[in-house]
């Protein structure tokens, strides 16, 4: 299968890159590198440093017309989207849309979703939150991200475009940054690796989710 991974370049992407080449499929990789790596894209995969609001990634989804996307590229900063709602706007709904109208245009079938595990849901009524939990994002980015899951939504209605939503916890592993406002397991990390005392905010009984 021809596969897009946008965001290939990024600590989750990168791996799924990995996995989806070990599997046998067919992968090009869409990263502009504001925040991805180059030495985590496959050498297998066929990469393009391109923004997915460029209108210029047209060429790519004609050339290599991919069957399916993974689509992880994204602004993912929480605190950036609070300070700068427009920037996170243009990454997380117009890049979405940049690439659902080309994939529309150029064949693709299938579309799956980076979302969110914690944002979308704002604060959680229960625990452990369900699917069916009501959504109140309380951050930009939340907004951001239950919007696309809308999007994707009006896609499949609209055009036949399967898709699936992927509400990731809080992912940590190699390739982790330790340097980004999230990734709490890769920062608690490197601060005790260096002698440093780790931070943890409130009083230290809050739970969360994590994904390896």
């Amino acid at each position: 299968m021809r596969i897009l991974v946008t965001g290939g370049a990024g600590f989750i992407g990168s791996h799924l890159t990995d996995r989806l080449i070990a599997e046998g499929h067919e992968v090009a990789v869409v990263d502009n590198l504001s925040t991805g790596k180059k030495k985590n894209v496959n050498r297998e995969a066929t990469f393009y440093k391109i923004d997915i609001l460029s209108p210029r990634i047209e060429r790519i989804f004609k050339k290599f017309r991919p069957e399916l996307i993974s689509h992880h590229a994204a602004q993912m900063d929480v605190r950036r989207s609070v300070a700068d709602p427009l920037f996170d706007a243009q990454a997380n709904i117009l890049g979405l849309l940049n690439v659902l109208e080309n994939g529309i245009k150029y064949g693709a079938k299938r579309v799956i979703f980076a979302s969110s595990g914690g944002a979308i849901y704002g604060e959680p009524e229960c625990f452990p939150a369900s699917e069916d939990h009501p959504t109140r994002p309380q951050s930009p980015y939340g907004v951001s991200k239950l919007c696309g899951e809308h999007y994707l939504h009006y896609y499949h209605k609209t055009y036949g475009l399967e898709y699936t939503s992927l509400r990731y916890a809080n992912v940590y592993g190699p390739r982790q940054d330790p340097f980004g406002e999230a990734g709490v397991v890769a920062i608690f990390s490197q601060r005790m690796l260096r002698g440093e005392q780790p931070i943890i905010n409130g009083n230290g009984m809050q739970t969360r989710d994590y994904v390896f």
